[in-house]
């Protein structure tokens, strides 16, 4: 069985562990966009595949059985292109994705907003030390932000420059809610900008909680419409199970 593995976060490479373990064909699909990215086992590939047209191609060239989408949950152009793709293809598809963080009891307490845009502004209007939790491309949005002070971390420094005011953290988690704790403290975060991202790396949402710095959280974006969806590498592995009994 061959299947393409859409990847880049922690689920996908532990979803690639087990299925290479099983002696399973699988091709690992990576952006390349961060240069320490820890490779997955099995073939690996980087890059695009020229939109959902150029991945339909890919499919029907390496004869791929299923594909299982397990980007994150704010890679919605790459989700899009393989839900068109598979369904020119006729393709199973499974879309592998972890839980969002408003299932925790605090989250109705946030200040939830649709965009990056919005996350500035309800920032702006809740205190004047922000720290940026949006990625190192989210950052790219927000470079002209120069009224607040800005603490933003990333694992890799982004490729635009940024106002002098901004404080830069490189660090690579995951992190402790004590770590989180002392960061927040250490500068005098009084509001956190965050994306849904979801799992259970929460450590900076409950120092948040525990010093009462205020949250905004972005909203992932609408999944595509008719994609089955799991959240967790044990339904995906019986859903590829049922998907190869059923072929």
């Amino acid at each position: 069985m061959s299947v393409l593995l859409l990847g880049g976060t922690a689920e996908a490479r532990a979803l690639a562990d087990v299925l290479v373990g099983q002696g399973i064909d699988v091709v690992s699909s990576l952006a390349g966009a961060l240069a320490s990215v820890r490779l997955p086992p099995g073939q690996v590939r980087v890059g695009g595949f020229g939109g959902a047209d150029g991945l339909a191609d890919y499919l029907r060239e390496r004869l791929i059985e299923s594909v299982i989408d397990a980007t994150h949950p704010f890679a919605a152009r790459i989700s899009a292109h393989a839900a068109l793709a598979c369904a020119a293809t006729s393709t199973p598809l499974l879309r592998l994705e972890r839980p969002s963080w408003a299932e925790r009891p605090d989250a109705s307490g946030w200040c939830w907003v649709d965009d990056l845009a919005a996350a500035r502004t309800a920032a702006g209007e809740r205190g004047r030390r922000i720290f940026l939790a949006v990625g190192r491309q989210g950052l790219a949005e927000l470079a002209d932000w120069t009224d607040r002070t800005i603490v933003a971390r990333v694992v890799e420094p982004p490729a635009v420059a940024l106002p002098t005011n901004w404080q830069l953290v490189a660090a690579r988690g995951p992190f402790s809610v004590a770590e989180e704790r002392a960061l927040f403290a250490g500068h005098r975060v009084e509001v956190l900008v965050a994306k849904d991202s979801g799992g259970p790396t929460t450590a900076k949402l409950d120092a948040a909680a525990e010093l009462g710095v205020a949250v905004v959280m972005v909203r992932r974006p609408p999944a595509p419409d008719g994609v089955a969806a799991v959240a967790s590498v044990a339904e995906a592995q019986q859903w590829l199970a049922q998907t190869r009994r059923s072929r």
